[in-house]
């Protein structure tokens, strides 16, 4: 289906699989999301957020044993942060930072923008930015609007403005899109073929919505499904030479019996010859090279049309 405006984000042309190649002649590409943020709501990051056992857990032991499983696996993950929690974090970030890993924003407080003002949102991000770019030593390169847990939909919430903000503002690539299982590009206007990298994510592999409480009989804890997903999706992912993605929580999966599925699917990861584990930076350096939107935006005029009382 030819890309339409307001219609879709993408030309919904994906790459077939004998055209998707990774440096130096990778089978497949894997990449980790951490993510930082202890929002549960819509309207962002609250006092009782930071409060709770469950943050102190996540942002102490939790993220411990994290960066210690991820040194043991040779992984580089993507940390997401909100700009309101960087300074706090800024010691933990830098550390992060320095061992090779990325620093990623999401958002000022990891809010719902969608509903705010055109000069309100852009002024966040504008703040977002300056903090992170003060606490890692240079402006983030990514942006990430991901879900949280009592969101209505489990896939995060922008505004008609947001992707035009990231451009203006200079960001490389937005961190969670839904429309390709590649980086794709998220077109904002047809005419120009303006458009900003984008890297999938999908909720099916989101520690958050399998791991709601820390132990099993309260219908609420699928550690058995998550790991089954992980599974299935990397190993066809790898199969076929494309991309898989996973996102987790620190003070979600780092509750020991989940910790230990962690553990054995990055040892299944490892175990696989020829993966490419990369920060979100370096795949979209890498796929921005490779695949410009030059030769691999494919815009044609839409074939649809708008009829009185159509909603398409």
């Amino acid at each position: 289906m030819p890309w339409k405006e307001r219609y879709t984000i993408t030309d919904e042309r994906s790459l077939a699989d004998d055209e998707v190649h990774w440096p130096e002649g990778k089978r497949c590409c894997v990449a980790v999301n951490v993510d930082l943020s202890l929002a549960s709501r819509p309207d962002g990051l609250q006092p009782s957020d930071l409060q709770n056992p469950g943050a102190l857990f996540g942002l102490h032991e939790g993220l411990d044993a994290m960066l210690k499983l991820f040194n043991r696996f040779d992984i580089k993950a993507t940390f997401t942060v909100p700009g309101a929690m960087a300074q706090m974090l800024s010691s933990t970030l830098r550390d992060i930072d320095a061992e090779g890993h990325e620093i990623a924003a999401n958002g000022f407080r990891h809010e719902d923008v969608s509903q705010l003002e055109f000069e309100d949102e852009k002024a966040r991000l504008s703040a977002t930015t300056e903090i992170l770019a003060e606490v890692i030593g240079r402006r983030p390169t990514g942006w990430f609007s991901l879900p949280r847990q009592e969101d209505p939909f489990a896939v995060g919430t922008i505004s008609p403005s947001t992707m035009d903000l990231l451009i203006d503002a200079g960001y490389q690539y937005m961190g969670n899109g839904l429309s390709d299982d590649l980086p794709h590009y998220w077109v904002t206007d047809f005419d120009s073929r303006r458009a900003v990298l984008t890297l999938p994510y999908y909720y099916h592999f989101d520690d958050q919505f399998f791991l709601m409480f820390p132990r099993r009989g309260t219908g609420l804890e699928h550690a058995d499904t998550l790991f089954a997903n992980w599974m299935a999706e990397f190993d066809a992912q790898y199969e076929r030479g494309r991309y898989f993605n996973m996102t987790l929580h620190p003070h979600a999966i780092g509750w020991c019996n989940r910790f230990e599925l962690l553990k054995d699917f990055l040892a299944h990861v490892r175990e696989r010859p020829s993966v490419w584990n990369a920060t979100g930076t370096q795949i979209a350096d890498y796929w921005s090279d490779t695949y410009p939107p030059s030769s691999y935006l494919r815009l044609e005029p839409s074939i649809w049309q708008d009829y009185p009382g159509s909603l398409s």
